[in-house]
């Protein structure tokens, strides 16, 4: 971490903006915050909110080295991180130094931060930032963070995101001699239970077949991830483990879906115990309507540039959900569009045109958000 908190370090200087790092779990993973004080600071500040992980790379499926940023003759800019989300990052502070250089003044304060480990799930990052006292005194109204490309015209917005459960079944069961019909084994509480939850995925999967306003994010996604136990072939085993990821759709009731998965247990046989690596609370959607300042002036940007977008639910987790948790609005939006989707894949780029409009794009909205 230590040669790009240099890099933002050098930035800050560069942009003459005040320059902290924060430590809310241990000196190996910095929050950094670059600040840019308003002309009334006494106003909730913005957040422009980005990371600075990537996602790993193998090298030998890229056409070009994965960290050089190598541009062909086309225009395309090939690096870990172009799409997801160096790219933001930069425009943010790219739009700063534009309107800096056009003399426009902000009535509210700007923290642009740079968060350590947002890939990973933002646990020694974000996730514990917003909860300290050092992140209370930047007196944050809004935020802004990452979305995703658009393979069309029309730029993706988002408001919310779904919960994030990995959740585990232990089923146990009788053991015994393989060449046996034994009661009540695990092998038998496990089929139950996948039948269950693939039964839900195609319930869900037949919503997004059956009405072409939804998208992925509307929808509980249900993936059967792992399964583990057994010692041998010819051996009945005591118990056998599922590991499933589930994202609840904002419409969900947590606690009706646990209810739901003890009863599913519970007609499987019992003797399974349910446990979770992940288990998030709901966390209630950015208003997307006249009641959020923030967002009409986000809105009126927009339409200033004539721009189309759709507002939608992110169908990941970005650390814009530990925001919206403690009742701050908070918006993803990356200005990528006609750009084909490639966050975390090989050969991962954006163009040249597109990452520059971008910052235009950005320009015009910091300065409306900032000065509502």
């Amino acid at each position: 971490m230590e040669p790009c908190v240099e890099f933002l370090q050098q930035q800050a200087t560069s942009l003459g903006m005040e320059f902290k790092t924060y430590y809310p779990v241990n000196d190996k993973n910095p929050v950094v915050i670059l600040t840019l004080k308003g002309s009334d600071p006494t106003l909730p500040a913005i957040l422009l909110n980005s990371h600075m992980d990537v996602v790993p790379v193998f090298p030998e499926k890229w056409s070009h080295p994965p960290f050089s940023a190598y541009m062909d003759s086309d225009g395309k800019i090939f690096a870990r991180g172009s799409q997801d989300m160096k790219c933001v990052g930069m425009q943010f502070l790219g739009a700063i130094r534009a309107l800096k250089k056009d003399g426009i003044t902000l009535k509210r304060t700007l923290h642009a931060s740079f968060v350590p480990d947002e890939e990973v799930g933002g646990k020694l990052g974000m996730y514990k930032f917003v909860h300290t006292d050092d992140f209370k005194a930047l007196n944050v109204g809004f935020s802004l963070d990452e979305g995703i490309a658009s393979p069309t015209e029309t730029f993706p917005v988002f408001y919310a995101e779904r919960a994030i459960w990995h959740v585990y079944f232990k089923c146990y069961g009788t053991p015994g001699h393989g060449s046996l019909l034994h009661k009540n084994t695990a092998g038998e509480k496990v089929r139950y239970i996948v039948d269950k939850l693939m039964d839900l995925r195609r319930h869900e999967e037949k919503k997004l077949e059956n009405n072409p306003e939804l998208l992925i994010g509307d929808v509980t996604t249900v993936n059967l991830t792992k399964i583990s136990g057994g010692v041998q072939s010819n051996v009945v085993p005591p118990d056998l483990t599922l590991g499933f990821d589930i994202r609840l759709a904002v419409t969900v009731n947590h606690d009706d879906f646990i209810k739901q998965l003890e009863t599913w247990c519970t007609e499987a046989g019992g003797g399974i115990e349910i446990s979770f690596e992940q288990k998030e609370p709901p966390v209630p959607a950015t208003k997307i309507d006249e009641s959020n300042i923030y967002w009409g002036a986000f809105k009126s940007a927009i339409d200033d540039l004539k721009l189309s977008i759709r507002t939608q639910v992110f169908p990941g987790g970005t650390d814009s959900r530990y925001v919206r948790e403690i009742g701050i609005p908070a918006i993803g939006f990356s200005p990528m569009n006609n750009t084909p989707v490639l966050l975390h894949d090989h050969d991962e780029f954006l163009q040249a045109d597109v990452y520059l409009r971008g910052i235009d794009i950005f320009k015009k909205i910091i300065s409306k958000v900032a000065n509502v």
